[in-house]
């Protein structure tokens, strides 16, 4: 008699639940094939050959065989209570954030008092700069250029008007995005953050995201804490 490891089918999926439901299936095939083990086992003793019994090495093989299915699924339930509790610590991990000044890599940010403030960078001294804000529907509401102010680190602040001068309303969410070229004309990288106080933290399919001037970021995109 051949034990064999039991078999699911299910549909693809990812992530903790999927993993999980995977695990408790599993499980309970396992236990469903371990009382039809024993129930061959015992009927295979009471009938088996006096003058040629029953190979206890074979029946060893069995037992061992079982067991080690077994370990392999309480294994894997192990480890994904290790993920499960993993992705709580980064929860609680961030929320020490809330009250506090962060800086995140974002290119997103929302009009507060009439105005929104992005941090950027370049990565060389840049000869020209040139700054676009897109509402969340990816309408151009204003673009023109910055006072280039050597490389590196510095900031811009929006004043919340589209191009024809007209106040927009506080609450709306809006992006950033910075071209800068040197000197002959050649495209230098810029990278943008937004800095301000973290107001929330939340799981979002499976990711820590902080809330940043009312824009959710991930936790694993923020640089700083003040």
């Amino acid at each position: 008699m051949t034990v064999t490891a039991p078999t699911t089918t299910t549909p693809p999926a990812t992530g903790t639940a999927a993993s999980s439901s995977a695990a408790n299936n599993g499980l309970a095939q396992l236990a469903d094939n371990y009382q039809t083990f024993l129930s061959l086992l015992t009927t295979q003793l009471k009938n088996q050959d006096p003058l040629s019994p029953l190979d206890t090495n074979q029946f060893t093989q069995q037992l061992t065989q079982m067991t080690g299915v077994e370990q392999q699924l309480l294994s894997n339930q192990l480890l994904q209570q290790l993920v499960s509790q993993s992705q709580g610590g980064g929860l609680t991990g961030a929320v020490g954030l809330i009250g506090k000044t962060v800086n995140a890599t974002d290119t997103s940010a929302t009009l507060q008092n009439g105005s929104a403030t992005w941090q950027f960078s370049t990565a060389s001294q840049p000869a020209s700069i040139n700054a676009t804000v897109t509402d969340s529907s990816g309408n151009v509401i204003w673009t023109g250029g910055l006072t280039p102010n050597g490389a590196g680190p510095q900031a811009f602040t929006w004043n919340g008007q589209n191009q024809a001068g007209v106040q927009q309303s506080n609450g709306g969410a809006y992006t950033l995005a910075i071209g800068a070229t040197d000197a002959t004309g050649a495209t230098i990288p810029v990278s943008t953050n937004i800095t301000g106080t973290a107001s929330a933290v939340q799981q979002v399919n499976g990711t820590t995201m902080v809330t940043v001037n009312g824009v959710q970021v991930p936790l694993s995109s923020v640089t700083s804490v003040n």
